[in-house]
């Protein structure tokens, strides 16, 4: 079997509402460019259907014929309309509605005898308008309908279509309004009678139709739930119900239309019983839900959560069946924290880390959780609760964050920061350090010490293992570090194993800012702010001092013979420099803001990559329009002999992105992994022939365009790299990588300019242990 090429995952499960199968046994998913079909037995993957170039935002299982049947209809953000076969796959029809599609509703074919769609869609054709959203009605068994469509409203955005079960009707909430159709009349006459627009006091969030009444429910931004009964009618009427605290996000009818669940960012499912009002409360799923969908299996449903969590459930009790895991979302709580000295801003990153040697990721989610994450396989394996605390939709006061996590070389160890602050203070407060170890039985990991206060109040920023034997650092704003052991070196247990302070250092108090292990694990490199200095894990002894840098170091790792630095503070010019750790003398530097650095396990191996994030200001010049593309960083990818990268591959959400080096065992081959500010990733082979598109020629276009020629040239060179086509190797909302050939040229003319070498005095200074 081949090596793999590549390898995607950790893709958003939740952004458009899923649809079940006519035999409830499937689950259609839109993910991406794709929708992923899952078996509702298992809650693994069946299958995909590729081809749409954009975001998938609607999935409709066609339920005109029996429940054997498999076809569904498709709408995305490229425009197109396709019609599928989804248990072989199979594309039957595409249709270009030539705009990008948010929304799609169908008409059923019982009430119609043609092929109409109402869809929502974004048409920025007329920039003097500011009504962009416009929903409208197309005929697919008319060529010349499907031109433009039949205009219905216009909104300031497009807004997502609710069809009602029976197909009768359909609408959109706006603002506090609700806008009903009727979609069984005739072609030019679309709107229902007078009073077919519901009005309300607040904004109006959610709505759902009831399965065989003309009856309505909705969900506004305070709470409250309001039925509408006899919508159109002389005798319409209004019920409201009230529970939820906060906004209500999911609404929908039961079956037989006895009750109706209504739920929200609290995380709970609320059973209204329409006829007396009564309410119960359905277990909590802690998290805040996004859709609810019942199958065509009454006793079977499923609850969407925020948290990238899809649960079937077991009706009417509500027992959780099987859960399909996504990577949960990163805690949406400020990521920078104020040193002692309030003159400087540490920007907490450590919140995933990648074991290279088994491809599993642990990462730092909402909820103070630290989910593991199987990045080869594409499926979660557990996840370990941080910190108890139960899901809150409003501050109370308190803010926890876990601030930190790091996984050992081979998984056995993991370690975690976690910090409380009251509310308006990030510069004190009560930090935790707490150590785990991996049980194999459970597939997760049992708690083994917990080290309250490790630097006194001062926020951990990162924590580092060593890849050789079981030790440890912390470093923090405050001006020290401290280097942890555990107690047996042997196969370590809850029972057996402690981990405790082994010593405790500085350079001249200066705040720690990054720390790295070599690949061996007998030098600890440290930076403390803009100095270098590495150290004697085991002596905690300083050895050697270089490397003044002109801003704060935030990144450092072994490369070889060489420490790669990356410099990245606000309001500084960001740098990445090598050194020569053999001189200890600076090799070479770019101008680049450099998020993530990735180095091989091997101890003597040179190559190491870098995840560079492109500046606002860069892709926001016109003249670059065409090099960036929408692309907002790069990950390059060097040999170690010099500033000439071997390749690079532009990305998009680089920001809080990461990168690490993952040994493929069964494929006996080493993957580089791009993890994006999103958590979704892509592993592919940075050596491969196919990755490696590159030439003499494009090394001398490249080094032609960071020298200062002339602008004529220049431009010539860079047009003539735009007019080579490409094989675009990632396709994606999220991940786009086009080979070598399409690099930023102009970027690296301006920013990427090599730095004069300078030869750096190697004079070891005083420190306090």
């Amino acid at each position: 079997m081949s090596p793999r090429k590549m390898i995607r995952g950790g893709r958003n499960y939740i952004t458009s509402v899923p649809a079940f199968s006519n035999d409830a046994k499937k689950l259609l998913l839109c993910t991406a460019n794709s929708v992923s079909v899952f078996s509702v037995a298992t809650g693994l993957q069946i299958t995909s259907l590729e081809g749409h170039t954009a975001p998938v935002t609607t999935v409709i299982v066609d339920s005109a014929c029996d429940e054997t049947s498999t076809y569904c209809w498709t709408a995305s953000l490229d425009g197109k309309i396709r019609s599928w076969e989804f248990s072989t796959p199979k594309l039957l029809r595409t249709f270009h509605t030539h705009l990008p599609i948010y929304s799609l509703v169908m008409i059923p074919f019982h009430l119609s005898r043609e092929l109409i769609f109402y869809v929502s869609v974004e048409d920025c054709s007329s920039v003097s308008r500011d009504l962009f959203g416009q929903i409208r009605r197309y005929n697919l068994s008319s060529e010349e309908s499907l031109l433009s469509g039949d205009t219905l409203k216009e909104m300031e955005e497009p807004k997502p279509i609710v069809m009602s079960p029976s197909g009768e009707f359909f609408g959109v909430c706006h603002n506090c309004k609700i806008h009903i159709w009727n979609a069984t009349l005739g072609e030019t006459e679309h709107v229902m009678a007078k009073e077919m627009t519901l009005h309300h006091t607040e904004l109006i969030t959610v709505f759902a139709f009831h399965p065989n009444k003309r009856m309505l429910a909705a969900g506004d931004a305070t709470g409250r739930v309001l039925i509408w009964k006899e919508i159109g009618n002389a005798d319409e009427s209004c019920t409201t119900f009230n529970w939820h605290s906060t906004e209500v996000t999911v609404v929908n009818f039961s079956s037989d239309g006895a009750f109706l669940y209504s739920g929200g960012k609290e995380g709970v499912l609320v059973v209204w019983e329409l006829d007396t009002g009564k309410k119960q409360l359905l277990p909590k799923i802690e998290s805040p839900l996004l859709f609810f969908i019942f199958s065509s299996d009454p006793t079977l449903s499923s609850a969407i959560c925020a948290d990238n969590q899809i649960h079937l459930l077991k009706m009417p009790s509500m027992e959780i069946l099987r859960t399909i895991s996504g990577i949960k979302p990163r805690a949406s709580e400020p990521m920078m924290f104020t040193c002692d000295d309030r003159s400087m801003h540490i920007r907490l990153i450590r919140t995933v880390s990648i074991d290279r040697s088994s491809g599993i990721a642990a990462f730092s989610t909402a909820n103070h959780r630290v989910q593991l994450y199987n990045l080869l396989n594409d499926h979660e394996i557990s996840e370990v609760q941080v910190c108890e605390r139960n899901h809150q939709p409003d501050a109370d006061g308190v803010r926890v964050l876990v601030t930190a996590v790091a996984l050992s070389r081979n998984g056995s160890v993991m370690a975690t920061a976690e910090a409380r602050f009251a509310a308006g203070s990030l510069s004190r407060g009560l930090v935790t350090l707490k150590f785990w170890v991996f049980v194999p039985d459970n597939k997760t990991f049992s708690l083994s010490t917990v080290i309250s206060q490790p630097h006194r109040e001062a926020a951990i920023t990162a924590i580092v293992l060593n890849p050789a034997r079981s030790m440890a650092v912390s470093i923090s704003s405050a001006g020290d570090f401290k280097i942890w052991v555990c107690n047996s070196d042997k196969n370590l247990t809850p029972e057996d194993s402690n981990w405790i302070c082994h010593g405790v250092g500085s350079y001249k108090k200066k705040p720690i800012t990054a720390a790295a292990f070599s690949g061996d694990g007998s030098c600890l490199a440290l930076a403390a702010t803009t100095v270098l200095t590495i150290w004697n894990p085991l002596q905690n002894k300083l050895l050697y001092v270089f490397g003044k840098s002109h801003t704060p170091i935030t990144a450092i790792s072994f490369a070889g013979g060489f420490l790669v630095a990356a410099s990245h503070f606000p309001d500084s010019n960001p740098h990445l420099s090598v050194w020569d750790l053999m001189t200890f003398g600076l090799s070479w530097s770019y101008r680049l803001s450099i998020e993530a650095i990735a180095t091989q396990s091997e101890m003597l191996s040179p190559y190491f990559a870098v995840l560079a994030e492109f500046l606002g200001s860069h892709r926001s010049a016109k003249s670059n329009e065409q090099i960036f593309r929408g692309k907002d960083g790069a990950i390059l990818l060097f040999d170690g002999s010099g500033p000439k990268p071997v390749a690079i591959w532009t990305v998009m959400k680089a920001h809080g992105g990461s990168l690490s080096f993952v040994e493929d065992s069964k494929k006996s081959q080493t993957l580089l992994a791009y993890v994006n500010g999103r958590h979704e990733y892509v592993l592919f082979d940075p050596f491969s022939d196919e990755t490696l598109e590159t030439s003499a020629k494009d090394y001398e276009v490249l080094l032609a365009a960071i020298s200062e020629k002339s602008k004529r040239s220049r431009k010539k060179t860079l047009l003539a790299m735009l007019e080579r086509p490409f094989e675009t190797m990632f396709c994606g909302s999220t991940l786009n990588i086009p080979p070598f050939p399409d690099v930023c040229a102009d970027f690296f003319a301006s920013r990427m300019r090599k730095n004069i070498c300078e030869s750096v005095e190697m004079q070891p200074e005083s420190h306090s242990p």
